[in-house]
């Protein structure tokens, strides 16, 4: 009997040491170097405009007017683009489901950007990133949609073009990934431009 109440306390007191490291000082250790170090990142790299969070540069917005460039499709909550259910579809290849939607989104980007039969759609344009809520879109994406937002805002493609380039994010490390535009970044120069 003895025996096992020395082993309880041990148990108790190890989980007890246990729960104030991993539960108090490792998460308080974590965030001070955080803020100490990435303050903009550790906050939700925010972005302000006239004093007011307008957006994340880490979370996509649905964006639908055609003045607008949009971002890649969402399957993040019941309508998409909703950070607080981000999640992909989790349907896999040869989902029915999956291969309707991709048709469905290939189709309604060639209309609304008015593309020619032979032009491939990218695969960005109709699939959702794993998180349903990827901030960026591969440069071929922002290009096509450029003749769209110049025409809905009255100005040329060149200009159009011009600010695209401007906002084209290399690879990660010089070496990962792809070059990219991150959405809100471009639409929030749009309206400061334009």
């Amino acid at each position: 009997m003895k025996k096992m109440i020395s082993e309880i306390r041990m148990a108790v007191v190890a989980t007890l040491s246990l729960a104030v490291v991993l539960c108090g000082v490792y998460p308080l250790v974590v965030w001070g170097l955080s803020q100490g170090l990435f303050p903009y990142e550790a906050n939700g790299s925010l972005i302000l405009r006239n004093g007011e969070v307008v957006g994340s540069e880490l979370i996509a917005q649905g964006f639908t007017s055609s003045r607008y460039f949009h971002p890649r499709p969402s399957s993040a909550g019941e309508t998409g683009y909703d950070a607080g259910n981000s999640s992909g579809s989790n349907l896999g290849p040869l989902s029915q489901k999956l291969i309707d939607a991709v048709k469905e989104r290939v189709e309604a980007y060639r209309a609304e950007n008015h593309l020619l039969p032979e032009v491939p759609v990218p695969a960005d344009a109709a699939t959702a990133s794993g998180s349903g809520l990827d901030p960026h879109i591969g440069v071929r994406n922002a290009q096509l949609q450029a003749p769209r937002v110049a025409k809905a805002r009255g100005v040329s493609e060149a200009s159009m073009r011009q600010l695209i380039e401007i906002h084209i994010e290399g690879r990660d490390l010089g070496i990962f990934g792809e070059p990219r535009v991150n959405v809100l970044q471009l639409n929030l120069a749009l309206d400061k431009k334009m």
